[in-house]
């Protein structure tokens, strides 16, 4: 039914490890092969001379699950903003250890139309976790440790908003929502449009598209709230911060130009989004330009086979 060539690749982009690669295996029926019969399909897998390494060896479970652990981080901290409480426990298990939840509240919203944002956002990310836990099944990861309250002071630390003796609370005012908000709905957009060219399935990456369309449609919203409350300095600076972890290169924005004209949509100069690697984007989220496989929000690193930031120093 299938040639041998289509039944390796199906084997290689079917889970994210060998465990679940046995359980694919066992479904697609080709257990019965025997060890000789098995050895030569699976010998097969060996890369074309003039293959590239990197990608080859990243399967798209790899690539959905990096991005389950970044939609935990985003759903865990605005379903807290929002609706008081975080995910349930049959949002969060999976492969992997099963981490807790440190800090999260209500944040007492001033504004309708802020509260509004909030409570969409809040449904979307939960529904983006739900989501890709299905995509995934049985090779899900779980959520991994994350914390919302000191990491967020340690990144305003870094990037200059307070001293290195105050705190800052996410969940103190609109304010602080906002520009905690900030510092992830600019990395999610660049973390799916650099993962998009690492996904082989097609029906995995027209999702995946979806969703980054979404993160940008949030990350727009967050822009232009931010700008209209006047928090365009605050801004800055949080940009700056992520460009010092993320490499030498310059590519993060702030809401305003040089000019000090409106800029919500961070672009190239050709207008296209750019994009980050999950080394780079583990780099943010773990707030430390070294390779490292642990901190920041994820005290314990992320779940899954991609979880060792870049070396950016």
């Amino acid at each position: 039914m299938f040639g041998k060539k289509l039944v390796v690749d199906m084997i290689n982009r079917s889970a994210e490890n060998e465990a679940d690669r046995r359980t694919f295996l066992r479904a697609a029926g080709l257990a019965g092969l025997g060890a000789v019969g098995g050895a030569s399909v699976l010998g097969a897998t060996a890369l074309p001379a003039n293959a590239d390494p990197a990608s080859e060896a990243i399967s798209d479970a790899a690539v959905l699950n990096f991005a389950l652990n970044l939609e935990y981080l985003e759903a865990e901290f605005y379903s807290f903003a929002y609706f008081g409480y975080g995910l349930s426990a049959g949002d969060a298990d999976g492969l992997g250890k099963l981490g807790g939840v440190t800090g999260g509240r209500k944040v007492n919203f001033k504004s309708k139309l802020i509260k509004q944002y909030a409570a969409e956002i809040a449904r979307d990310e939960i529904r983006h976790v739900r989501f890709l836990r299905s995509a995934l099944g049985g090779a899900k990861v779980a959520r991994p440790q994350i914390d919302i309250k000191t990491s967020f002071t340690a990144a305003a630390r870094a990037a200059g908003l307070i001293s290195a003796k105050q705190t800052f609370d996410p969940y103190a005012n609109e304010n602080n929502f906002l520009l905690a908000a900030f510092i992830f709905e600019d990395v999610g957009v660049t973390a799916y449009k650099g993962a998009a060219p690492l996904i082989y399935n097609k029906t995995y990456l027209e999702a995946a598209a979806g969703i980054l369309a979404v993160e940008a449609y949030h990350a727009g919203i967050v822009r232009q709230s931010l700008l209209v409350k006047v928090l365009s300095k605050e801004t800055q600076k949080i940009s700056n911060a992520r460009d010092s972890l993320d490499g030498s290169s310059d590519r993060d924005q702030g809401i305003k130009t040089a000019a000090g004209n409106a800029n919500l949509v961070p672009t190239d100069p050709n207008s296209i989004a750019y994009s980050r690697s999950a080394a780079d984007v583990l780099n943010i989220v773990y707030l430390n330009p070294a390779p490292v496989d642990k901190g920041g929000f994820f005290p314990a690193g992320v779940n899954g086979s991609i979880r060792v930031s870049g070396d950016n120093d």
